[in-house]
């Protein structure tokens, strides 16, 4: 086919008026589900303390004469004083005067939708942060090499795990000072049910209740077909409609069921049996927008938070550590 000779067609034409969405997609996920799970409660220090304790062991001796008088008495442990440090976690936003005045598609106000894309993206760092291997560290001032740090959950869990060949829990007495050692690649294990079955009789062994276990994208998959999966047929109690479960959203163990939870933002060799009722985020200062001194023509904002973890017991909580990763 051909175009008839002196066709005026959109190649040579001017003042065409552009076509562009007033809508702006972002599939960047935003979810943070350990975060969301777990509590929030206030601190007043940049290290924060709580204590925990523990009952005596269950004695199968426990007999006494009849009239007897006490003349030793039990020994009395004392409590133990766990700590961890905040940390200042920060996002800022420049925006020049012009571009906040300009007609924009999909936002009315630059500095408002730059804001808002910088509080998630806040929100998934101090994520990542609390699912990575990070130790406590008091830092020091004015040296951007030796910063304050709080200590993460990998740091913290070193009673009910299992983990592979060359893995090492921390050692800490007061605070998560020290990281997990990982294991080698060649020593990683794939997740079997076997390993989530050994960590779930742990933390029940130790006093825990686990609700939820937290994988990554490969783990859950791999969760789906364990054989404690709750089936796709299941009885529906009272006026409510059946729910047909498509993937391995509860695990049955023998300690009570378990709900699967996928997070984008842990590393994906870690599988963590929670109890979200024994952890919190502690906040010295909530988040907060500042607006900075203007040195021009701009507008400078600083959305900034201090905060950090605070694990009530780890024993409460489970690890599976150093799983295949493909």
């Amino acid at each position: 086919m051909s175009q008839t000779a002196n066709t005026f067609d959109t190649f040579a034409a001017k003042g065409i008026r552009e076509s562009l969405s007033n809508v702006i997609y972002n599939i960047s996920p935003e979810e943070t589900p350990f975060m969301s799970n777990i509590g929030r409660e206030n601190v007043k220090n940049t290290y924060f303390e709580w204590q925990t304790d523990s009952l005596a062991a269950a004695s199968t001796t426990n007999a006494q004469v009849e009239g007897d008088d006490v003349s030793s008495y039990d020994s009395t442990a004392a409590t133990t004083r766990i700590g961890n440090y905040t940390q200042v976690s920060r996002k800022t936003v420049l925006i020049s005067g012009t571009l906040e005045s300009v007609d924009k598609a999909g936002r009315r106000s630059e500095l408002a939708y730059q804001l808002a894309k910088r509080s998630a993206e806040l929100k998934r760092d101090m994520e990542s942060i609390m699912l990575t291997n990070q130790a406590a560290a008091a830092g020091s001032a004015g040296v951007s090499t030796a910063l304050r740090k709080t200590g993460s959950l990998l740091a913290f869990l070193k009673s009910n795990t299992d983990k592979g060949t060359g893995g090492a829990d921390p050692v800490y007495t007061a605070k998560p000072d020290a990281t997990r050692t990982d294991a080698t690649d060649a020593n990683l294990r794939t997740f079997s049910e076997t390993i989530l079955k050994s960590v779930i009789q742990k933390v029940w062994a130790a006093g825990g209740t686990p609700k939820i276990l937290m994988v990554g994208p490969v783990n859950k998959q791999r969760v789906s077909g364990f054989a404690g999966i709750a089936e796709i047929r299941r009885e529906v109690t009272g006026n409510k409609p059946g729910v047909i479960i498509g993937a391995a959203d509860v695990y049955v163990s023998d300690f009570g069921a378990v709900s699967v939870v996928p997070n984008r933002f842990q590393r994906e060799r870690d599988a963590f049996v929670l109890d979200p009722e024994y952890a919190s985020v502690a906040f010295l200062r909530p988040f907060q927008t500042v607006e900075l001194a203007k040195t021009g023509d701009a507008e400078k904002r600083m959305i900034v938070v201090e905060w950090g973890l605070k694990v009530n017991t780890e024993a409460a909580h489970g690890l599976a550590a150093d799983l295949t990763t493909t």
